[in-house]
């Protein structure tokens, strides 16, 4: 045997054995979580337990958000059909009803626990991580199954589901084993005995059920969580919108905050601190103003002791020169004078309950400004919930002002009254004047 001949041997075999390696590791990084009842049949229920049990389904499926995502507007409830659009493509949200065709009607309880803690289909496939089962595996067995049972009990729905429109070689469901094998690891949510109920009541909704992660950290090219940053604040791709850190006080950290303001953030969509708008206004209006009481003041409590991280991202220099920003300002002085102090005030205060103070708002002065630019050109519009069925809104300004007004004025209401942050340039606000609103 040539050199050549047995060289080349060696380098295939190194390379089967490389394969046969990596083909165990995915092997073992896919297997299911074990459950002493994964494979068991729930027990029957009926009477008053069935009932108490469907109603404490629907209390968690809203807690889950879940129609939000299941129901396309003006839709069925839960039939499914609302695109979740990534970088990578488009995902549609299946239909939830009892149809036995297009819908759950066919499976069981375990087929849900399955889909909820592995993120596997009745039928094994492995599902698209846009549905959130790395945060849904912590959800307990209990709970699942009084979703399900809620599922079951709302009108069936003949609704057919769309296939996901994702690009090559995202298209390729087989490369989920990979993704998984890096990003998820199924385990119901532990308690922690050093922390008290409320607490760990707060983390089992904010890591699970809230799924808060999924847009409050920031994911990698692959569309991972950086669990290292986990509710660091992230940007949300196509949509362009900031969901700000929840563990950095530069940003919306919450550590100074009363924990009532906190709760009332949650539960009404604002709070003497903020008010909600964009994506945030859906999760509030759809979810969380369902929440009772204790729950969204266990969530506080949870967040407002999320350990603090003080980092601040680099953010570029836009002007140069002391001139530039001295002229700057005075347009956005000029500019909120003529379209803002009315409702927001000479000192920025705000007025309670209705516009949100800018004085001292996070929210506004975080190092990405995205958030601000958008609210300036195409309005805020608080949620409608029951503790503020009349919520205020913000008027657009996108066809009254020009790039170089808005950047102006952002860049005032940044740098005004004790606020302290970079300047936004024309070129930012260009790049958010034609994007998706939501």
């Amino acid at each position: 045997m040539t050199r050549f001949k047995r060289n080349l041997y060696v380098s295939l075999g190194s390379l089967v054995l490389l394969a046969a390696v990596i083909g165990v590791w995915l092997a073992c990084m896919n297997v299911d979580d074990a459950d002493p009842r994964a494979n068991q049949t729930a027990p029957s229920l009926n009477g008053h337990q069935l009932v108490d049990q469907i109603s404490r389904g629907a209390y968690l499926t809203r807690a889950g958000d879940c129609m939000a995502c299941h129901t396309v507007r003006d839709g069925q409830k839960y039939a499914g059909g609302r695109a979740i659009v990534t970088p990578f493509g488009a995902v549609y949200a299946p239909n939830l009803t009892p149809d036995q065709q297009t819908g759950i009607g066919s499976w069981n309880a375990n087929d849900f626990w399955r889909a909820l803690h592995n993120g596997k289909s009745k039928d094994g496939s492995l599902l698209y991580p846009a549905f959130p089962y790395t945060n849904y595996t912590k959800i307990s067995r209990v709970d699942a199954d009084a979703m399900f049972a809620y599922l079951q009990s709302i009108p069936a729905v003949t609704q057919k589901n769309i296939a996901p429109q994702l690009r090559f070689p995202y298209n390729n469901r087989g490369l989920l084993y990979g993704w998984r094998a890096l990003y998820f690891r199924p385990g119901v949510y532990q308690p922690q005995n050093t922390q008290s109920a409320e607490w760990n009541r707060g983390a089992y909704l904010v890591q699970g059920l809230g799924h808060c992660s999924a847009c409050h950290s920031t994911r990698n090219a692959l569309g991972g969580l950086d669990l290292k940053g986990e509710l660091g604040g992230g940007f949300i791709p196509v949509v362009n919108w900031y969901a700000p850190s929840l563990t950095s006080d530069v940003e919306t950290g919450l550590g100074d905050w009363e924990i009532s303001h906190i709760a009332a953030l949650l539960k009404t969509g604002i709070s003497p601190r903020s008010a909600v708008f964009g994506p945030m206004a859906e999760v509030v209006a759809a979810s969380l103003q369902y929440l009772s009481e204790d729950d969204v003041t266990a969530m506080a409590v949870y967040l407002k002791t999320l350990p603090r991280s003080e980092g601040r991202p680099v953010a570029e220099k836009e002007y140069a020169r002391p001139y530039e920003i001295d002229q700057v300002l005075a347009l956005g002085a000029k500019v909120y004078k003529d379209n803002c102090i009315a409702c927001h005030l000479t000192s920025g205060k705000g007025v309670d309950s209705a516009y949100p103070p800018l004085m001292g708002n996070r929210a506004i002065t975080m190092p990405s400004a995205v958030n601000a630019i958008r609210v300036v050109m195409y309005g805020g519009f608080a949620p409608t919930t029951a503790g503020n069925p009349r919520p205020y809104g913000m008027p657009p300004f996108a066809q009254d002002l020009t790039d170089s007004e808005v950047a102006a004025v952002v860049s005032y209401i940044r740098n005004s009254w004790g606020n302290s942050a970079t300047l936004v340039s024309p070129s930012e606000v260009n790049r958010y004047r034609s994007v998706p609103l939501d």
